[in-house]
């Protein structure tokens, strides 16, 4: 009989530090795995297995979406449904993302880094892809042509870039200052965890948060004429609910914290939160479907033009902006100091010194 032998999973205490996730006890592949054995592991009970799944599933069916979307819909001269293919393809790729990142990120601590990093980039432009179809389908009446409308994407395009960046720091410091490849202690992952935690909710929050203003405004605050209560809100209320929830798990570590090793497999938040997650970006994906039907014929006579410039331009920007990024902070993961550039300097200085002195 043939047996497949799958890869030995190691503790806590077995692996390095950068891999170390919190009161998860076991279920650690090898720090060192190649691109087959995490392949392989993908059909493994390990810590991550549903990590990846969670979000690998997904994607399918986001894709199936855009795709019956693009198929109903004459997308290339209904530039009014460019906003909601930009959207869609922001639920494609961000949870595709995901489930690769942490399919391969025990090849290596750089490779970990690097899969990650690639990850908050993919999260940014969900980001910008939200704010495009929230500024077309989903701002209220009362703020329509407004200058907050007219700012809207371009300050969500800015917060992209941003954020992308604050994320990245927030694991390895300022590229070519704080890290290279010879350091075993980075910052400030590992020598100020909680501020690296920080960092990255922070630069995760601020832009769900900013993105959300004329929905929380026209849910939560408006009253009267112009507020745009139809029946799309009871979909908003899920969607922002989840949001929160999904906030509330990656910032908590609950339940896992409760008792240490028992949430290693399975229940554990981190799976927990890509559940949310997805589900909320289910919700908001048929909300904001909902808002362009009922809301079409209204927005296409008081709204400004759909532009190339403010959906696909836009995107294309965040894009180049946070690849651009991604590269500069990866390159400087491989970056080693020219350590004897630096004794000559040092023996220079010495020697003026002490010429001096005499």
């Amino acid at each position: 009989m043939l047996s497949l032998k799958l890869p030995r999973l190691f503790t806590i205490n077995q692996v390095p530090k950068v891999y170390h996730e919190d009161s998860i006890i076991f279920g650690y592949r090898h720090p060192r795995s190649s691109a087959k054995d995490c392949i392989i592991s993908v059909f493994q009970l390990t810590n991550e297995t549903l990590n990846i799944w969670t979000h690998f599933l997904p994607t399918w069916y986001f894709l199936w979406n855009l795709l019956a979307v693009l198929y109903t819909l004459d997308v290339w001269n209904d530039a009014f449904s460019w906003p909601l293919i930009v959207f869609l393809v922001s639920c494609c790729i961000y949870p595709f993302t995901s489930s690769c990142a942490h399919t391969f990120s025990t090849m290596s601590p750089r490779a970990r880094h690097i899969c990650f990093f690639f990850d908050y980039g993919a999260l940014s432009l969900y980001s910008l892809g939200s704010a495009i179809s929230y500024s077309a389908y989903v701002i209220p009446d009362q703020w329509i042509n407004s200058t907050f409308h007219h700012c809207y994407v371009p300050i969500a395009v800015f917060n992209t870039i941003v954020c992308t960046g604050l994320a990245c720091f927030s694991r390895l410091g300022i590229p070519f200052v704080h890290y290279n490849h010879d350091v075993v202690e980075r910052f400030p992952e590992l020598e100020r965890p909680k501020l690296s935690k920080a960092l990255r909710t922070l630069a995760f929050a601020y832009p769900y948060m900013f993105d959300n203003i004329p929905l929380f405004y026209r849910i939560f605050l408006c009253s009267g004429e112009g507020c745009t209560d139809n029946e799309t809100n009871a979909l908003h209320y899920r969607h922002t609910a989840l949001a929160f929830l999904t906030c509330f798990l990656f910032t908590t570590h609950l339940p896992e914290r409760l008792a240490p090793g028992s949430f290693d497999f399975f229940g554990h938040s981190h799976q927990l939160f890509h559940i949310c997650a997805v589900i909320g970006t289910h919700f908001q994906m048929k909300a904001i479907m909902l808002d362009k039907t009922l809301r079409r014929g209204w927005l296409m006579s008081h709204a400004p033009a759909i532009t190339f410039t403010g959906t696909i331009a836009a995107v294309l920007a965040c894009v180049t902006f946070n690849l651009c990024m991604i590269l500069a902070f990866s390159l400087a993961t491989c970056w080693k100091p020219d350590c004897s550039k630096k004794l000559k300097q040092e023996k220079a200085t010495t020697t003026l010194y002490n010429q001096k002195a005499l």
